[in-house]
């Protein structure tokens, strides 16, 4: 079932085991339960801590549990998680096994001090990337509270329970048969939502704070180098995001970081955050800024104001907040999102076998995900505004080779149509004739391009008209002592490997001003001198 590479990786990490774990299944006479029964078997057969047995205890066949032997403690999975889910599997069978876990000891006390029952379902497609935290975070909080319990569902595996709760986005997360969440969620995220006085103890905490030497906003590749870049100098050094990692969570491969032949978003944005911690940096994460204050205080520190209502104070500001997926604006558009519009064919692709869609954009992501869903769907419609497409001539080429796909030029689209509980088709404009035509079709995939994260910023620093924080060589802002870097800015070219670099040029240009400007303290003791 397992290749020889994968095998042996998953026999060496259950060496770690150091309590016995069952694996009871659920079983029917399908193709994919004998497959699961032949990967069951073969994971047993790798530890002696391991047992297996089939007991078809549970409603969903194919599933199995994962459990510490002579105790409650379990995880299920409906289905069987390879692909992007092996390495939740993995980290399942470690930690029920009693392998600890590697979070934030506050987060872990958080989860165990939780009170009441909670039972989570998670449905996931095997090719979401950002599916896997969901789930791990969800299997741990089963581990770490009786009170917890978890089973992630392969969505095209059972595409009933799918079509019965109009599931089209993953990974979707129920809690007590109700809707709790949808997309990429953290544990300390999830927890928090569960926790009603975590906002306030955290706001607490952070309104506690000394001011910083340089204070980072944003968790992307330009936020993490400008920390490492500024805490190396070995000054206060702190890092404020609402979700570490940033847009490059939700990217499915990258192949062009230099030095990095390969690697996914998910697994480069957690390598970010450990890389980070290995320096004394003040990490403050699930925070998203409100409002920037230059020079709010008497003694020239900068404040950057969070939702939270907590505030922060530094000497000189990092501003890394990223870009978003742009939206259409367009009639039905909002009320269908995660209904039938969806932003990351990657995740949610799978969700829509056999039926119609549109992918809306005509660059590289537009063609690379109407080829992608080609090879699902039954039928891709391709929409363009521009009279030509504006991908690399080899996709195009792919493109126009499918059988199912049809590419509309010299459109706009002008409402997304539904009936009142998803996606029923789209209305566009034929810019040629000025037309109005209506297509019929159960999904619509956005890929326009990114929309920069900065209208908390409007009026406190200059932007350009696309929104982008105006920066010059040096990364620093209209504000003195406020740097910016990464796709926020007007450094053009918004990729990871550029992003990084404006970072550490932030971080340098942070402290070359720092030092060329006289701390509070030492003015102070100039002018008593």
């Amino acid at each position: 079932m397992l290749d020889a590479p994968l095998a042996a990786q998953l026999k060496s990490l259950l060496e770690r085991l150091t309590l016995p774990i069952e694996l009871v299944s659920s079983l029917d006479d399908g193709a994919k339960s004998a497959e699961l029964a032949e990967l069951l078997t073969e994971i047993a057969a790798m530890s002696d801590k391991i047992t297996y047995e089939r007991l078809d205890d549970d409603a969903r066949r194919p599933s199995f549990a994962i459990r510490r032997v002579g105790t409650d403690i379990e995880v299920r999975f409906a289905g069987i998680p390879l692909g992007h889910e092996f390495t939740s599997l993995a980290l399942a069978l470690l930690q029920v096994g009693g392998y600890p876990s590697k979070e934030a000891p506050e987060v872990l006390e958080q989860v165990q001090g939780l009170e009441g029952k909670y039972h989570f379902e998670t449905y996931f497609s095997l090719s979401c990337q950002n599916c896997p935290d969901v789930v791990q975070a969800l299997n741990l909080m089963a581990v770490l509270n009786p009170g917890v319990s978890h089973v992630a569902i392969d969505g095209a595996l059972y595409q009933d329970e799918v079509d019965g709760r109009q599931i089209m986005a993953v990974p979707t997360v129920y809690l007590n048969g109700e809707l709790f969440g949808s997309g990429r969620m953290s544990l300390p995220e999830i927890v928090n939502k569960l926790d009603d006085g975590a906002a306030d103890r955290a706001a607490a905490a952070i309104a506690e704070k000394d001011p910083f030497d340089v204070l980072v906003v944003g968790g992307g590749p330009a936020g993490a180098a400008a920390a490492i870049y500024a805490a190396r100098k070995g000054i206060r050094t702190g890092i404020a995001a609402e979700r570490f990692g940033g847009q490059v969570l939700d990217t499915m491969a990258i192949e062009n970081y230099i030095s990095v032949p390969y690697t996914e978003g998910p697994k480069f944005g957690a390598a970010l955050e450990n890389h980070v911690r290995q320096y004394d940096v003040d990490l403050m994460n699930t925070q998203r800024a409100a409002k920037l204050v230059p020079a709010a205080t008497e003694n020239g520190l900068v404040e950057v104001e969070l939702e939270s209502g907590a505030s922060l104070l530094a000497r000189t500001v990092i501003l890394s907040t990223g870009a978003r997926w742009r939206s259409m604006n367009v009639p039905g558009e909002t009320e269908y999102r995660n209904k039938g519009v969806t932003y990351c064919p990657h995740c949610d692709g799978p969700l829509f076998k056999g039926k119609r869609v549109a992918v809306i954009g005509g660059g590289n992501s537009g063609v690379e995900a109407a080829i992608d869903l080609a090879g699902i769907v039954s039928h891709v419609t391709l929409v363009e505004f521009d009279s030509v497409l504006r991908a690399d001539e080899v996709l195009q080429r792919k493109l126009r080779s499918l059988p199912n796909v049809t590419i509309l030029l010299s459109t706009l689209t002008t409402e997304v149509l539904g009936d009142g509980s998803k996606v029923t088709g789209l209305t566009y404009t034929d810019r040629t004739t000025d037309e109005s035509h209506t297509v019929d079709l159960e999904g619509v995939f956005v890929q326009i391009g990114l929309l920069p994260n900065t209208e908390w910023l409007d009026g406190s620093v200059d932007l350009s008209p696309r929104g982008e924080i105006v920066v010059d060589d040096r990364g620093q802002t209209s504000v003195p002592g406020v740097f910016a870097a990464g796709d926020c800015t007007t450094v053009p070219f918004k990729q990871i490997v550029i992003a990084a670099g404006a970072g550490a040029t932030a971080a340098l240009s942070a402290f070359d001003h720092l030092i060329r400007t006289s701390a509070p303290e030492e003015e102070s003791a100039a002018a008593v001198g």
